[in-house]
């Protein structure tokens, strides 16, 4: 065709070729976890997470061997971002706190824990190690007559409720539980619960 030139080509570089499969994978990823915190693991369909992904489902198999193994990646993804703020050598109230911003920040992530729990789907988690909370209980961050798994679920059900339960949070607040006003006050007061907790 006469007045238009197509231009060729041009080849990616290896940077970009390196790049490509990295961008679909966290496309995957983001999507993911926006349809398991939605529907669960049962719900949520491998076209649906394609789609929101804008990438072939096929993909989803490719990298990660399907819906399980995508499932199983965010676990992973979830474990080693914990291990950028868990740091046993923080305060128990500092590091509840480190536990709440990041539920408040992305509350998908809690979301899909309940989904998990309440549906048994994919999880053979092992049973909860105590040691880091009866060595804090034996340092005098925990009163001696507590019990440190009562004391780790209380912290579960503090962090995840606002995630879990906007409405009871409305009824008793007045205010949204995503709100700067609602997130401040929260933490002031777990803060002052976890003090109160002490020997």
């Amino acid at each position: 065709m006469h007045g238009t030139s197509k231009r060729p080509r041009r080849a990616p570089t290896p940077e970009e070729r390196k790049q490509c499969p990295e961008r679909s994978r966290r496309l995957l990823l983001e999507a993911a976890m926006d349809e398991f915190s939605e529907k669960g693991f049962a719900g949520a369909r491998v076209q649906d997470i394609a789609d929101r992904a804008g990438l072939n489902k096929q993909l989803i198999t490719y990298y990660f061997g399907g819906k399980e193994g995508l499932y199983r990646e965010l676990g992973r993804e979830w474990l080693r971002r914990e291990a950028t703020f868990n740091d046993p050598a923080a305060p128990f109230e500092e590091l509840l706190i480190r536990y709440l911003r990041e539920a408040f920040d992305d509350p998908r992530g809690i979301r899909l824990a309940v989904w998990q729990a309440l549906t048994g789907e994919v999880g053979d988690e092992p049973r909860e190690d105590l040691s880091d909370m009866r060595r804090r209980q034996a340092a005098g961050e925990l009163a001696d007559d507590l019990d440190p798994a009562a004391v780790l679920l209380m912290c579960y059900a503090v962090v995840s409720a606002p995630a879990t339960m906007p409405h009871a949070v409305r009824q008793i607040f007045g205010i949204e539980p995503d709100s700067p006003e609602f997130r401040g006050r929260w933490e002031e007061q777990l803060r002052r619960i976890v003090r109160h907790l002490a020997a």
